[in-house]
Protein backbone atom coordinates (compact mmCIF):
# COMPACT_ATOMS: atom_id res chain seq x y z
CA UNK A 1 0.00 0.00 0.00
CA UNK A 2 2.92 2.18 0.81
CA UNK A 3 4.07 1.66 -2.71
CA UNK A 4 1.46 2.31 -4.56
CA UNK A 5 0.34 5.12 -2.43
CA UNK A 6 3.84 7.04 -3.13
CA UNK A 7 3.37 5.76 -7.23
CA UNK A 8 0.07 7.91 -6.95
CA UNK A 9 1.28 10.98 -5.66
CA UNK A 10 4.52 10.76 -7.78
CA UNK A 11 2.12 10.57 -11.07
CA UNK A 12 0.27 13.38 -9.75
CA UNK A 13 3.02 15.91 -9.14
CA UNK A 14 4.49 14.85 -12.94
CA UNK A 15 0.48 15.62 -13.93
CA UNK A 16 0.79 19.24 -11.88
CA UNK A 17 4.17 20.15 -12.75
CA UNK A 18 3.08 19.48 -16.66
CA UNK A 19 0.32 21.81 -16.47
CA UNK A 20 1.93 24.22 -14.96
CA UNK A 21 4.58 24.10 -16.73
CA UNK A 22 1.91 24.39 -20.26
CA UNK A 23 0.08 27.75 -18.54
CA UNK A 24 3.41 29.16 -17.68
CA UNK A 25 3.98 28.45 -21.49
CA UNK A 26 1.22 29.91 -22.88
CA UNK A 27 1.99 33.17 -20.96
CA UNK A 28 4.95 33.69 -21.54
CA UNK A 29 5.28 36.90 -23.97
CA UNK A 30 5.82 36.95 -27.17
CA UNK A 31 7.14 39.98 -29.08
CA UNK A 32 6.66 42.25 -32.40
CA UNK A 33 10.01 44.00 -33.56
CA UNK A 34 8.76 47.27 -35.67
CA UNK A 35 12.29 49.64 -37.06
CA UNK A 36 11.86 51.88 -39.32
CA UNK A 37 11.24 55.86 -39.50
CA UNK A 38 8.90 58.67 -38.74
CA UNK A 39 6.22 55.85 -40.20
CA UNK A 40 7.06 53.80 -37.63
CA UNK A 41 7.13 56.05 -34.90
CA UNK A 42 3.82 57.26 -35.46
CA UNK A 43 5.16 61.07 -36.41
CA UNK A 44 2.44 63.74 -36.85
CA UNK A 45 2.08 67.58 -36.36
CA UNK A 46 4.18 68.56 -33.63
CA UNK A 47 4.64 65.26 -32.35
CA UNK A 48 7.85 62.94 -32.87
CA UNK A 49 6.27 60.13 -31.71
CA UNK A 50 2.38 59.17 -31.10
CA UNK A 51 0.61 55.77 -30.50
CA UNK A 52 -1.28 56.27 -33.21
CA UNK A 53 1.35 54.69 -35.93
CA UNK A 54 1.08 51.96 -38.09
CA UNK A 55 2.83 49.83 -35.74
CA UNK A 56 1.31 50.72 -33.05
CA UNK A 57 -2.43 49.84 -34.98
CA UNK A 58 -1.30 46.56 -36.06
CA UNK A 59 0.36 45.62 -32.59
CA UNK A 60 -3.37 46.15 -31.03
CA UNK A 61 -4.79 44.32 -34.00
CA UNK A 62 -2.74 41.53 -33.60
CA UNK A 63 -2.72 41.55 -29.18
CA UNK A 64 -6.46 40.85 -29.91
CA UNK A 65 -5.26 37.37 -30.66
CA UNK A 66 -2.15 37.05 -28.74
CA UNK A 67 -2.73 38.93 -25.56
CA UNK A 68 0.73 37.95 -24.20
CA UNK A 69 1.95 39.91 -27.14
CA UNK A 70 4.76 42.94 -26.53
CA UNK A 71 5.61 45.94 -29.07
CA UNK A 72 9.10 46.62 -29.11
CA UNK A 73 9.12 49.43 -31.08
CA UNK A 74 12.51 51.29 -32.63
CA UNK A 75 11.27 53.46 -35.38
CA UNK A 76 13.26 56.40 -35.67
CA UNK A 77 12.02 59.92 -37.17
CA UNK A 78 14.60 61.09 -39.78
CA UNK A 79 16.29 57.45 -40.05
CA UNK A 80 17.44 56.41 -43.68
CA UNK A 81 18.95 53.63 -44.69
CA UNK A 82 22.41 54.61 -43.89
CA UNK A 83 21.77 55.82 -40.27
CA UNK A 84 19.77 52.78 -39.16
CA UNK A 85 23.07 50.93 -39.98
CA UNK A 86 25.78 53.28 -38.22
CA UNK A 87 23.80 56.22 -36.68
CA UNK A 88 24.20 59.84 -38.11
CA UNK A 89 21.33 61.71 -36.97
CA UNK A 90 22.10 64.61 -34.82
CA UNK A 91 19.45 63.85 -32.35
CA UNK A 92 19.64 59.72 -33.05
CA UNK A 93 21.11 58.72 -29.76
CA UNK A 94 23.21 61.39 -28.58
CA UNK A 95 22.27 62.92 -25.78
CA UNK A 96 19.37 62.31 -23.09
CA UNK A 97 17.59 65.44 -24.90
CA UNK A 98 16.90 63.41 -28.14
CA UNK A 99 14.28 61.06 -29.06
CA UNK A 100 15.77 58.23 -30.56
CA UNK A 101 18.45 56.40 -27.93
CA UNK A 102 19.57 53.05 -28.91
CA UNK A 103 21.98 51.60 -26.44
CA UNK A 104 23.42 49.60 -29.11
CA UNK A 105 24.24 52.36 -31.11
CA UNK A 106 22.30 52.16 -34.09
CA UNK A 107 18.48 51.25 -34.70
CA UNK A 108 20.02 47.85 -36.78
CA UNK A 109 22.20 47.14 -34.05
CA UNK A 110 18.98 47.16 -31.11
CA UNK A 111 17.06 44.95 -33.29
CA UNK A 112 19.75 42.41 -33.82
CA UNK A 113 20.64 41.96 -30.58
CA UNK A 114 16.86 42.15 -29.12
CA UNK A 115 16.05 39.13 -31.86
CA UNK A 116 19.12 37.52 -30.88
CA UNK A 117 18.10 37.45 -27.32
CA UNK A 118 14.00 37.02 -27.97
CA UNK A 119 15.03 34.50 -31.52
CA UNK A 120 12.28 31.91 -29.63
CA UNK A 121 9.74 34.34 -28.71
CA UNK A 122 9.49 37.02 -31.61
CA UNK A 123 6.08 36.72 -34.01
CA UNK A 124 6.83 39.49 -36.27
CA UNK A 125 8.97 42.05 -37.76
CA UNK A 126 8.42 45.12 -39.53
CA UNK A 127 10.19 47.38 -40.86
CA UNK A 128 9.55 50.68 -43.52
CA UNK A 129 12.75 52.68 -44.51
CA UNK A 130 13.87 54.57 -47.55
CA UNK A 131 11.97 58.01 -48.16
CA UNK A 132 14.69 60.02 -46.15
CA UNK A 133 17.44 59.12 -48.31
CA UNK A 134 15.74 60.47 -51.23
CA UNK A 135 15.10 63.75 -49.25
CA UNK A 136 18.54 63.70 -46.94
CA UNK A 137 20.52 62.71 -49.78
CA UNK A 138 21.78 59.38 -51.17
CA UNK A 139 18.91 58.09 -53.04
CA UNK A 140 17.96 55.46 -54.93
CA UNK A 141 21.78 54.13 -54.92
CA UNK A 142 21.96 54.16 -50.81
CA UNK A 143 18.86 52.39 -50.49
CA UNK A 144 20.18 50.00 -53.36
CA UNK A 145 23.49 49.55 -51.18
CA UNK A 146 21.78 49.33 -47.83
CA UNK A 147 18.64 47.89 -47.55
CA UNK A 148 19.76 44.31 -48.07
CA UNK A 149 22.26 44.98 -45.56
CA UNK A 150 19.56 45.98 -42.89
CA UNK A 151 17.19 43.07 -44.39
CA UNK A 152 20.22 40.10 -44.13
CA UNK A 153 21.05 41.20 -40.79
CA UNK A 154 17.69 41.18 -39.48
CA UNK A 155 16.55 37.73 -41.20
CA UNK A 156 20.03 36.27 -39.64
CA UNK A 157 19.28 37.49 -36.11
CA UNK A 158 15.48 36.51 -36.38
CA UNK A 159 16.05 33.18 -38.00
CA UNK A 160 14.62 31.97 -41.04
CA UNK A 161 10.75 31.21 -39.29
CA UNK A 162 9.72 34.25 -38.33
CA UNK A 163 7.83 36.51 -40.89
CA UNK A 164 9.38 39.75 -41.67
CA UNK A 165 7.38 42.35 -43.43
CA UNK A 166 8.17 45.80 -45.26
CA UNK A 167 6.17 47.99 -47.53
CA UNK A 168 6.25 50.19 -50.17
CA UNK A 169 5.07 53.85 -50.03
CA UNK A 170 1.73 56.70 -50.28
CA UNK A 171 3.29 59.41 -52.28
CA UNK A 172 1.81 62.69 -50.20
CA UNK A 173 3.46 65.29 -53.01
CA UNK A 174 0.15 64.22 -55.35
CA UNK A 175 -1.39 66.52 -53.57
CA UNK A 176 0.50 69.40 -53.91
CA UNK A 177 1.11 68.56 -57.56
CA UNK A 178 -2.40 68.88 -58.45
CA UNK A 179 -3.14 71.87 -56.56
CA UNK A 180 0.06 73.58 -58.33
CA UNK A 181 0.06 71.55 -61.56
CA UNK A 182 -2.50 69.44 -62.45
CA UNK A 183 -0.40 68.79 -65.83
CA UNK A 184 1.72 66.93 -63.74
CA UNK A 185 0.26 64.28 -62.02
CA UNK A 186 0.64 61.58 -64.09
CA UNK A 187 4.49 62.36 -63.91
CA UNK A 188 4.19 62.21 -60.42
CA UNK A 189 2.54 58.67 -60.27
CA UNK A 190 5.19 56.98 -62.41
CA UNK A 191 7.57 58.24 -60.30
CA UNK A 192 5.90 57.00 -57.69
CA UNK A 193 5.06 54.08 -59.21
CA UNK A 194 9.00 53.51 -60.27
CA UNK A 195 10.01 53.51 -56.88
CA UNK A 196 8.05 51.32 -55.37
CA UNK A 197 8.24 48.77 -58.04
CA UNK A 198 12.10 48.47 -59.22
CA UNK A 199 13.59 49.87 -55.52
CA UNK A 200 11.49 48.71 -52.54
CA UNK A 201 9.62 45.89 -54.11
CA UNK A 202 12.18 44.75 -55.97
CA UNK A 203 14.89 45.07 -52.64
CA UNK A 204 12.23 42.93 -50.58
CA UNK A 205 11.13 40.17 -53.30
CA UNK A 206 15.37 39.86 -53.77
CA UNK A 207 15.47 39.09 -49.83
CA UNK A 208 12.02 36.95 -50.06
CA UNK A 209 10.05 39.54 -48.09
CA UNK A 210 6.66 39.86 -48.16
CA UNK A 211 5.51 43.67 -49.27
CA UNK A 212 2.66 45.70 -47.84
CA UNK A 213 1.29 47.56 -50.51
CA UNK A 214 0.12 50.64 -49.23
CA UNK A 215 0.75 52.07 -52.55
CA UNK A 216 -2.80 50.49 -53.46
CA UNK A 217 -4.27 50.94 -50.14
CA UNK A 218 -3.54 55.08 -50.71
CA UNK A 219 -5.59 54.31 -54.19
CA UNK A 220 -2.04 55.94 -55.73
CA UNK A 221 -2.75 55.33 -59.71
CA UNK A 222 -6.70 55.99 -59.07
CA UNK A 223 -7.17 59.38 -60.98
CA UNK A 224 -11.22 58.96 -60.92
CA UNK A 225 -12.47 62.46 -60.23
CA UNK A 226 -14.19 63.04 -57.09
CA UNK A 227 -15.76 66.33 -57.17
CA UNK A 228 -13.02 67.18 -59.93
CA UNK A 229 -10.72 66.25 -57.97
CA UNK A 230 -8.92 62.95 -58.21
CA UNK A 231 -9.38 59.90 -56.26
CA UNK A 232 -5.69 59.91 -55.09
CA UNK A 233 -5.93 62.81 -54.13
CA UNK A 234 -8.37 63.08 -52.35
CA UNK A 235 -7.29 60.01 -50.21
CA UNK A 236 -3.88 61.87 -49.66
CA UNK A 237 -5.94 64.97 -48.48
CA UNK A 238 -8.33 62.85 -46.02
CA UNK A 239 -5.09 59.92 -45.04
CA UNK A 240 -2.59 62.53 -44.45
CA UNK A 241 -1.62 66.92 -43.38
CA UNK A 242 -0.91 67.76 -46.91
CA UNK A 243 -4.13 69.39 -47.57
CA UNK A 244 -4.35 70.59 -43.67
CA UNK A 245 -4.04 74.17 -42.82
CA UNK A 246 -1.03 75.69 -41.27
CA UNK A 247 0.35 75.71 -38.83
CA UNK A 248 -0.79 71.39 -38.98
CA UNK A 249 -0.03 71.59 -42.87
CA UNK A 250 0.94 70.50 -45.41
CA UNK A 251 2.73 67.76 -43.54
CA UNK A 252 3.53 64.62 -45.31
CA UNK A 253 2.92 62.40 -42.50
CA UNK A 254 -0.55 59.73 -42.30
CA UNK A 255 -2.58 61.30 -39.75
CA UNK A 256 -4.45 58.47 -37.71
CA UNK A 257 -6.77 56.31 -40.40
CA UNK A 258 -3.99 56.87 -42.82
CA UNK A 259 -1.54 54.84 -40.18
CA UNK A 260 -4.98 52.47 -39.80
CA UNK A 261 -4.90 51.74 -43.87
CA UNK A 262 -1.41 51.09 -43.62
CA UNK A 263 -1.43 48.55 -40.94
CA UNK A 264 -4.59 47.11 -42.91
CA UNK A 265 -1.79 46.25 -45.83
CA UNK A 266 0.50 44.85 -43.37
CA UNK A 267 -2.25 42.53 -41.39
CA UNK A 268 -2.80 41.58 -45.36
CA UNK A 269 0.49 40.05 -45.69
CA UNK A 270 0.39 37.82 -42.62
Amino acid sequence: MGLRLCTTIFALALVTFATGTGANASAAPTYYVSLGDSLAAGTQPGHFFTNESYTDQLFADLRVARPTLRHEKLGCPGETTASMITPDLPFEGRNAHNPCQYPHGSQLAEAVNFLHAHQKFVALVTIDIGPNDLFRGGGVPAIATNLPIILAALREAAGPDVPIIGMNFYDPFLASVWFTNPAGLGTEIAQAVGLNKNVFEAIYAAAGVPVADVESAFATTVTTPVSGVPFNVVRICAWTWMCAPAPLGPDIHANAAGYHAIALAFEAKL
